[in-house]
């Protein structure tokens, strides 16, 4: 039978939860946040394998629209003097080439693909964090991390599937990409901010924005 964890995030025990593909998940009843048992993450060699096939062209008019929400707010909220750095950029950073397009200044930093530890010793007005915040072996060692790269009132702008309780975590496409470690409720949104000490959250649908 599969005992408890330690949450990731908060520290928190964390109970069972469910069991799928031979992987436990558990339940954080501190940060509302859902978890991969940790001995089932991927190596780092698997997850590479796994990431090389994500198809993240910047000509794809499909994924070009499915950024566009965090495109379009960072474009609102930022003149072309802003700096900024998309963090866990992946094969193709497709929201920082089109920020690029028009005018945006934005360095690129990625375990695997852009791994350039330089861009990580200087601050942002704002960091992109597309798709990549549920890849988190450690979230709460990377969001302390990510706050110390933002200049004061800069903006980290995420995007993530959310769960909530209407969503049957059996059937959940989300859950089904093995490097897919961990799962945001709104109120684990909350619990960052409130912890990290961010001025403001902003939630629509799959946007996140945390304001210092």
């Amino acid at each position: 039978m599969p005992g408890v964890i330690n949450c990731t995030l908060c520290g928190t025990v964390a109970e069972f939860y469910s069991f799928f593909r031979e992987i436990n998940y558990y339940s954080c009843s501190e940060c509302f946040a859902i978890l991969m048992d940790p001995v089932s993450y991927l190596s780092k060699h698997e997850e590479k394998v796994r990431y090389d096939k994500h198809n993240n062209d910047v000509s794809d008019p499909g994924y070009r629209q499915f950024v566009k929400p965090l495109v379009d707010r960072i474009k609102f909220e930022n003149n072309r003097n802003a700096v900024g750095l998309d963090y866990g950029a992946g094969p193709g950073p497709v929201a920082s080439f089109l920020l690029q397009e028009e005018g945006y200044r934005i360095k690129l930093y990625d375990p695997f693909y852009y791994p350039d530890q330089a861009v990580l010793e200087t601050q942002y007005d704002f960091i992109i964090c597309c798709e990549v915040i549920e890849h988190f072996h450690f979230p709460y060692n990377q969001f302390v991390l990510l706050k110390s790269l933002l200049r004061p009132g800069g903006s980290l702008y995420c995007m993530t599937e959310l769960y909530n309780e209407e969503i049957e975590f059996e059937h959940w496409h989300y859950k089904n990409d093995p490097t897919h470690v961990f799962f945001y409720h709104r109120k684990t949104l909350e619990w960052i901010r409130e912890k990290l000490c961010f001025s403001d959250l902003l939630v629509a649908n799959r946007l996140i924005h945390f304001t210092l």
